[in-house]
C-alpha cells in the first residue's frame, strides 16, 4: 500500500511537470486531481478561450485512467454532451502526456 501511494504521487508530479511544458495556454495553471470516477488523474483547467464556459471558468480537459500493465487510456471531455469519450487507449503514461501537452488539433485545450 505504501509503495502504491508513492507510485501515486509520483504519477501525479510528472503529469502537472509535463502539462507545464506545453506551448498552447502555457500561462494557464491546470489543476490535477485524483479521478472522482474511478482511478487516474483528471485534469481542469480555466477556459481562457471561453468557448465552453463564457465566464472563463474552470472544466474539465483530459482524464488519464490506469488500465493494466502499466498502460494508460486517455479521455477527453465532450464538453456538449458532458461526458467523458476515449481519446486513445493502450498508451504509456508519456505517450499519453504528450497528446495532451502538444494538442494540435485543440482536443484538450479548448
Amino acid at each position: 500500500p505504501a509503495m502504491a501511494a508513492r507510485v501515486f504521487d509520483l504519477d501525479h508530479r510528472r503529469i502537472v511537470q509535463v502539462l507545464a511544458g506545453r506551448s498552447r495556454y502555457k500561462y494557464v495553471h491546470p489543476r490535477v486531481v485524483s479521478a472522482a470516477e474511478g482511478a487516474g488523474w483528471q485534469v481542469f483547467s480555466p477556459n481562457c478561450s471561453r468557448n465552453v464556459d463564457a465566464a472563463g471558468g474552470e472544466i474539465p480537459i483530459a482524464w488519464f485512467e490506469p488500465v493494466e500493465d502499466g498502460r494508460w487510456r486517455l479521455l477527453a471531455r465532450d464538453h456538449v454532451s458532458a461526458c467523458w469519450v476515449v481519446h486513445a487507449e493502450d498508451l504509456t503514461l508519456p505517450q499519453a502526456l504528450a497528446l495532451v501537452r502538444e494538442d494540435p488539433a485543440r482536443e484538450f485545450w479548448v
